[in-house]
């Protein structure tokens, strides 16, 4: 048995035992009930099995093949994409999709079909896999790809590990002539100005999202830095990363997320840019990973652990429905210093449970209050049921069952993909609490 394993957001704080697999020819623990797990990174209890067991991937890092020339690579599935790039990013090779952390493992990425920055160009990660092996808790192994084991392929991305695990996969690299990004940073108003600059965008920009003042009201509304950018053309250098790494080295009494000083750092950093526009080439690590330059950011949130908060709601509400949610955070005087809202486009998601779809989403953190943060969670999740739209289950420690239901139409095609042997703590309490 490993140590206790909580996830990222330590909401629900309950610890939970793990063994730790080996290599990609070891079984799943002949348990009741077993959960796959990467390196533990989404925020809710997804990748939590309370009662039962977790078997972790993180050992499981071991690159298969890379050929160089068509960029395809295999790998087992406990390799985090940080590995990844330490060896392609030099051969003039990308991740196609990448989240907004680089130590999720490519097992998990799949398991949670994870996006980026580009969905209106690449759609998720999911949309780049090849092919991978799934491990059933009965021995028995299926290669799944587009074009065998169909079902099971579309099943297991966005999955959240309930099929199988998966012990290798591969996938599709993306040629770029530089890893650095050409950044044009634009400090706009008002919520009718993001959707603006993202539609205009679309055509010109593979790289686009905006950070939000989630405390701005009235008719500052959403304002925020719109950022949107494409790689580096292969003549320019590529700056340097940068080498200092800050780390919380210890667990604050408090959150030090609170309204005194939520407010303050959005007034500062809304305003740190004199300019309208700003121009920079800029190395990937922090256009894509800002928060990684911090090392257990996490523990600023205090013992209580936090709350993530991630919708998608669609184009035609999108609005609407942004601006009644914006507007419920601004007057519960909540929020967290990263708010992300992005544009998905339209490419189609394979997997049953996928979340991205068309629409607007919004994402961020708040500090665990208790009644409180929960009563503003149901305030938050009718909006998104009223526009239509659904909430990502790697993020989520509070959706009501049956919403996730309504979210996920293909809910009951996936159940016969589940494996028996596998429970989460996320899938009993949507799925078999209160039916």
């Amino acid at each position: 048995m490993g140590k206790p394993y909580v996830s990222w957001a330590r909401y629900p704080y309950t610890s939970q035992q793990a063994v730790d697999l080996q290599w990609r020819t070891d079984l799943l623990p002949d348990v009741p009930s077993v959960l796959p797990q990467g390196n533990a990174r989404s925020y809710g209890d997804s990748c939590m099995n309370h009662g039962g067991l977790v078997a972790s991937t993180r050992f499981m890092r071991r690159f298969m093949d890379f050929d160089p020339q068509s960029g395809l690579l295999r790998c087992e599935a406990g390799l985090q994409l940080a590995d990844i790039l330490n060896v392609v990013e030099p051969q003039g090779w990308f991740l196609p999709v990448t989240p907004g952390t680089k130590f999720v493992t490519v097992g998990g990425a799949i398991a949670n079909d994870v996006h980026g920055k580009n969905h209106h160009l690449e759609g998720s990660f999911g949309n780049h896999v090849t092919q991978f092996e799934l491990l059933r808790t009965d021995g028995s192994r299926r290669l799944c790809s587009p074009t065998e084991n169909t079902d099971w392929f579309d099943a297991t991305i966005g999955g959240l590990g309930l099929t199988g695990l998966i012990t290798w996969a591969e996938l599709q690299l993306k040629r770029v002539p530089n890893s650095a990004i050409n950044l044009e940073t634009i400090k706009y108003q008002d919520l009718a100005t993001f959707f603006k600059l993202s539609e205009e965008s679309e055509a010109t920009h593979e790289y686009t999202a905006a950070w939000v003042d989630c405390l701005a009201a009235r008719e500052k509304l959403g304002r925020g830095h719109f950022l949107r950018g494409n790689h580096a053309r292969i003549t320019q250098p590529k700056p340097a990363a940068a080498k200092l790494k800050l780390a919380m080295p210890i667990d604050p009494p408090l959150s030090l997320v609170n309204s005194l000083s939520l407010r303050a750092f959005n007034a500062l950093y809304y305003n740190r840019l004199f300019q309208e526009r700003t121009f920079a080439t800029v190395h990937y690590d922090p256009f894509f990973y800002p928060l990684d330059f911090v090392h257990d950011w996490n523990r600023m949130y205090g013992p209580k652990g936090f709350l993530q908060y991630q919708c998608v709601v669609p184009n035609e509400t999108s609005y609407d429905a942004i601006r009644e949610i914006l507007q419920r955070i601004a007057d519960a005087n909540s929020g967290s210093f990263l708010v992300v809202l992005k544009v998905f486009g339209k490419v189609p998601s394979r997997g049953m449970l996928s979340f991205p779809r068309p629409g607007a989403t919004l994402a961020l953190d708040f500090p665990y209050h208790g009644n409180k943060t929960m009563a503003l969670f149901d305030q938050l999740d009718e909006v998104v049921v009223q526009a239509g739209g659904a909430i990502y289950p790697a993020k989520d420690a509070h959706m009501k069952g049956e919403h996730f239901r309504q979210f996920y139409p293909r809910h009951d095609d996936f159940k016969q993909f589940k494996d028996p042997g596998i429970s989460s703590s996320f899938w009993r309490r949507v799925m078999e609490e209160n039916t």
